[in-house]
């Protein structure tokens, strides 16, 4: 049997794992506006960055709301008549509510207005609320999300980096989602 000290095991940890710190890049003084699927920096300011088992405990103690922002493909204008559309089924943390499309860098202004109702929504109104907000591992839109909900002046943000992929390798649940209704849709 092989044993190795504690600095080799970290030090081959740090060479096998990718995606340390040392990767990540600085964090920017606005949002992000392109490749969004790309690594995310370990901070966001006025935020707290969770791991997985942070995220998990504040779940499991029911303290926060969870709210997903990862987009959603709209349905093609150009499918011909009869044609079948479906969605990609998203699996949510449970309980989370799915803002779609509210990361992006830029947002119209309808889209910015879906995104302040969701946080009113999510929080009960209360700007002290735990809101986590995630979508996917290295994803920025996430990250432009929770910076968002700082500046509307949201005091509690909690960005969760990892998102579903860190939760689905950790073997928690997840559940189907269903975007929250955008302004004249019905749930």
């Amino acid at each position: 049997m092989i044993r190795l000290s504690a600095a080799a095991l970290a030090a081959l940890l740090a060479i096998a794992i990718p995606g340390n710190a040392q990767d990540r890049p600085a964090e920017p003084a606005d949002y992000r506006t392109e490749d969004y699927r790309a690594p995310v920096p370990t901070t966001l300011a006025g935020a707290r960055v969770l791991s997985t088992e942070e995220a998990e405990a504040i779940w499991r103690e029911k303290s926060g709301s969870f709210i997903d922002v990862l987009p959603r493909a709209p349905r093609p204008a150009n499918l011909p008549a009869g044609t079948v559309w479906r969605d990609k089924p998203r699996h949510d943390i449970p309980g989370s509510i799915w803002l779609p499309d509210t990361g992006y860098g830029g947002l119209a202004p309808s889209t910015e207005d879906y995104l302040k109702r969701g946080l009113v929504h999510a929080s009960g109104g209360n700007t002290a609320t735990l809101l986590v907000i995630y979508c996917q591992e290295n994803c920025w839109m996430s990250w432009n999300a929770a910076k968002r909900a700082l500046s509307y002046g949201y005091r509690n943000v909690a960005w969760y980096p990892d998102g579903t992929d860190g939760w689905g390798r950790a073997l928690l649940p997840l559940a189907p989602a269903e975007p929250e209704p955008r302004a004249g849709e019905e749930k």
